[in-house]
């Protein structure tokens, strides 16, 4: 039996990470803007007949960029993670500590809060399958099912 999918791409906003296993240049803090793509599944659709209703996503976008809209996504085990606490404390920036960064766990992490708000907004009718995030147009990484 089929299922029923739709897409939708969310802008996710400017953000800083910091690679600290990295050899590369990657090691020091850079950024770029985030774009990500979402599939959603249904084996049933709604009384419009959608998997999910796009204007319904609000709560998620405004979830999504705070988590990485002008943020310094930071690894929870960065051996300098307490400097970048300072940094926050001291309203110079706005860290979220993760558990892994990168578009491979940035696409993770959007994948679990899109399956949080998707099984409470719908009651479990619609999720999401995957999520693909793009750091710039020529370098993506995709995380789901």
């Amino acid at each position: 039996m089929g299922k029923f999918q739709s897409t939708k791409i969310i802008d996710l906003g400017s953000c800083a990470f910091r690679q600290p296993r990295a050899t590369s240049h990657c090691r020091f803090i850079h950024g770029y803007r985030l774009k990500a793509k979402f599939w959603f599944e249904s084996d049933k659709l709604d009384k419009n007949n959608w998997v999910v209703d796009f204007g319904s996503l609000k709560p998620l976008k405004k979830r999504l960029k705070n988590q990485f809209d002008h943020t310094l996504c930071i690894d929870v085990n960065d051996p300098i993670l307490m400097k970048f606490q300072a940094l926050h404390d001291g309203d110079a920036a706005d860290i979220r500590i993760m558990d892994g960064v990168g578009i491979e766990m940035t696409a993770k992490w959007c994948y679990g809060a899109a399956n949080e708000y998707l099984n409470d907004s719908t009651d479990g009718r619609c999720r999401c399958t995957k999520v693909e995030v793009w750091e710039h147009e020529g370098n993506s990484a995709i995380y789901g099912d």
